[in-house]
């Protein structure tokens, strides 16, 4: 009840900074060396743009409204994937890997039950992250030209499913998985870590300055080690597929990292990694502060 309750009180700080999200699938998207050989009409030079000049040219060329396009299914996503992850992670710390009765937790088993309960989450939430994505290229679709794909989040999730059935709706779920799988080792684990390290080996109590300390650190090594699989995970969802529903731009998850890395350099895998980060660690820092607090007042136990 508890991780229910704080996720719906997070769901405000998702629809204020979701434009910051937006802008990370733009500019995750940008340059992909991949559509430049497949489509002869992207052969023109690409106009690159950072942060800022995507969100002016969001603005500019679609209009306000449409820094929020994909907030719904972003809302869903949220709701499920959080729940999940954290019943899923706690209930593997404290009744799988069975943690000490000072609260002390091993490394391994933090970053095990981390990277499980992530990895659980995000298959789960996946298809909402698929339709997420594609209603987040759809302004850039219609300035280049091309048809819209939606009319709307439910016609969306319908269209999908019909094209290619309830396995369309989870296409493009191994790299998800995978960088969900490193973004909760980088925030449930580092946070697990920090704040048990802190209460055990320094004079801190277990109050908002820890949580305010561990969560600052989860959210900056969060976003490090999962913006490189983000942006293997929106360009695979993002591609153009043929009839049996098979990507046309990119054969597997390794594919993609191999391409972006020949055709872009290492560094294009850190494409949108500002605003990412921008997004994580304030959205870490509230998540946990909300989280411990209500905890303490529904009398459970700190995490």
């Amino acid at each position: 009840m508890v991780i229910w309750i704080c996720s719906f009180a997070n769901l405000i700080w998702v629809l204020v900074t979701f434009p910051l999200d937006l802008m990370k699938t733009r500019l995750q998207i940008q340059g992909e060396a991949a559509v430049h050989r497949y489509e002869a009409a992207a052969r023109r030079a690409v106009l690159y743009r950072g942060m800022l000049r995507t969100a002016a040219g969001i603005v500019q060329e679609e209009g306000l409204l449409k820094l929020w396009q994909g907030a719904t299914p972003a809302v869903y996503r949220h709701i499920v994937y959080t729940g999940v992850r954290m019943v899923t992670y706690e209930h593997l710390r404290d009744s799988v890997l069975d943690r000490a009765e000072d609260k002390s937790f091993p490394l391994w088993k933090s970053v095990f039950g981390g990277m499980t309960a992530g990895a659980i989450g995000q298959f789960f939430a996946s298809p909402t992250d698929l339709v997420k994505v594609q209603m987040q290229m759809e302004g850039k679709r219609k300035l280049e030209g091309k048809p819209l794909r939606f009319h709307g989040v439910h016609h969306a999730f319908m269209k999908v499913l019909s094209e290619g059935g309830i396995r369309g709706l989870w296409a493009g779920w191994v790299p998800n998985v995978q960088r969900a799988a490193l973004v909760n080792m980088g925030d449930l684990t580092t946070y697990d870590s920090v704040k048990h390290f802190l209460l055990l080996n320094t004079p801190l109590q277990d109050n908002s300055v820890t949580h305010s300390i561990a969560s600052g650190c989860s959210g900056l090594v969060a976003a490090i080690l999962g913006t490189p699989a983000d942006v293997i995970k929106t360009r695979i969802m993002n591609q153009p597929r043929d009839k049996q529903g098979r990507g046309l731009l990119y054969k597997s998850s390794a594919d993609c990292l191999v391409q972006a890395i020949q055709g872009e350099g290492f560094m294009s895998l850190y494409k949108g990694f500002l605003p990412t980060w921008m997004r994580m660690a304030p959205w870490s820092l509230l998540f946990w502060l909300t989280y411990e607090q209500i905890r303490r007042i529904c009398k459970v136990s700190s995490f």
